[in-house]
C-alpha cells in the first residue's frame, strides 16, 4: 500500500536548521521551517542514519516552468492525487526531473547524446551523504529562495509538518517496502528570487529506480 496521505507545501522559508549531531533519533535531519497560510511547518530532510543504511541526494538544475504545473499554486497544503498529471513527483517516472530545455547549438553531436542520456537516465548524479554536504548545497539554495515546494507526506500528530520527503518506491524487502508507490515521491523544489526552478532530491540508496505500477522493484 502507498503513503497513507502524499501532497505539496508551498511556502516561504523562515529558518533552516539542523539536528545536533550528538543527540537525534534513527535519522538525521535537515528542517525547513515553512511559513504557510495556516501557520509555519516543519519539513524533516533524512540525510543519514546511525543505522548504515546510505543516504543519497541529486541536484536538478533550472527545471522547465513549462512542465511544472503547480508553479502558480496558492501558499499552503495540497493534497495530490498520486497521477502524472496532478503535479505529483516520480523520480523514475517525472518528465520534469529528466527533461533539458535547451543544449547548447555549438555542442558536439556525442556530447549532446551524452547530455541526453544523463538526463533521462534517473540513476545517474546522486552522491553520497555525509550529512554536512547534503545540508549545505539545500541551505545554500534555501537561502535564495522566493518560495518553496515541499513533496511528502503530512505529520499525524497534530503538528503542522511534512515528512517522507524522499523517494518513497523501490525499496527492497523490509519494514518500508508497504510504503512503496508510484508518483509519491518526496522532494524540494525551490523557486529562486530570480524564478528559477531547482530540485533538491533524497534517497536511500538500497532503493532501485526500476519500479513497477506499485512502486515496487522488479
Amino acid at each position: 500500500m502507498p503513503l497513507p496521505s502524499y501532497g505539496v507545501l508551498v511556502g516561504t522559508l523562515n529558518r533552516f536548521t539542523r539536528d545536533d549531531p550528538n543527540d537525534f533519533g534513527s535519522w538525521y535531519h535537515g528542517k525547513m521551517y515553512i511559513q504557510a497560510p495556516a501557520g509555519e511547518y516543519e519539513c524533516v530532510v533524512d540525510v543519514s542514519t546511525p543505522s548504515g543504511v546510505p543516504v543519497q541526494y541529486r541536484e536538478v538544475r533550472g527545471l522547465d516552468r513549462s512542465l511544472f504545473v503547480l508553479a502558480d499554486l496558492d501558499n499552503g497544503w495540497h493534497t495530490l492525487a498520486r497521477t502524472p498529471d496532478s503535479g505529483a513527483l516520480d523520480y523514475v517516472r517525472s518528465p520534469i526531473l529528466r527533461h533539458k530545455r535547451t543544449l547548447l547549438a555549438r555542442v558536439s553531436r556525442p556530447a549532446i547524446d551524452l547530455i541526453n542520456s544523463f538526463v533521462r537516465s534517473p540513476h545517474l548524479g546522486w552522491v553520497e551523504s555525509t550529512a554536512d554536504n547534503a545540508l549545505d548545497l539545500l541551505e545554500s539554495r534555501l537561502n535564495n529562495s522566493k518560495r518553496v515546494f515541499v513533496f511528502g507526506a503530512p505529520y499525524t500528530d497534530g503538528r503542522r509538518g511534512v515528512h517522507d520527503i524522499h523517494m518513497n518506491q523501490g525499496d527492497p524487502p523490509g519494514p518500508f517496502q508497504r510504503l512503496d508507490g508510484i508518483w509519491q515521491d518526496g522532494g524540494t523544489i525551490i523557486e529562486s528570487k530570480t524564478g528559477v526552478l531547482d530540485a533538491f532530491l533524497t534517497k536511500f540508496k538500497p532503493q532501485s529506480f526500476n519500479t513497477d505500477e506499485h512502486g515496487l522493484p522488479i
